[in-house]
């Protein structure tokens, strides 16, 4: 599941880029840390969801309550090289993890 920061005013391709970064550095991160989850979610279909949120600074609360629930998660930092400054917050990957867990976590979020 990914989470889109709206403030950025990314372009379609450039959000494209930013929630393949974070997929697959949260696969991979996952895949370490929650093997378990990952086989889980190769198995079901590899549900991919993506959310969309109106700041960065909802990522903090995002990323903290993940790490309470064991949520793995992944922030992708732009590098800056196209649309927008270095350093800022783009996409917040959560997963792969139980569904019910991630629904709890971002179900006030709307759909991108």
């Amino acid at each position: 599941m990914c989470v889109v920061n709206q403030s950025l005013k990314m372009g379609k391709g450039k959000i494209a880029a930013q929630v393949g970064h974070a997929s697959v550095q949260a696969f991979l991160n996952a895949g370490v840390t929650h093997p378990s989850e990952v086989e889980v979610w190769l198995a079901s279909g590899q549900k991919k969801i993506c959310l969309k949120t109106p700041e960065a600074k909802d990522f903090d609360a995002l990323q903290k309550e993940a790490r309470r629930l064991d949520v793995p998660t992944h922030l992708v930092h732009d590098a800056g090289h196209t649309q927008i400054p270095a350093g800022s917050q783009t996409v917040l990957a959560l997963g792969p993890f139980d569904e019910t867990v991630l629904d709890e976590l971002t179900g006030h979020l709307k759909l991108l």
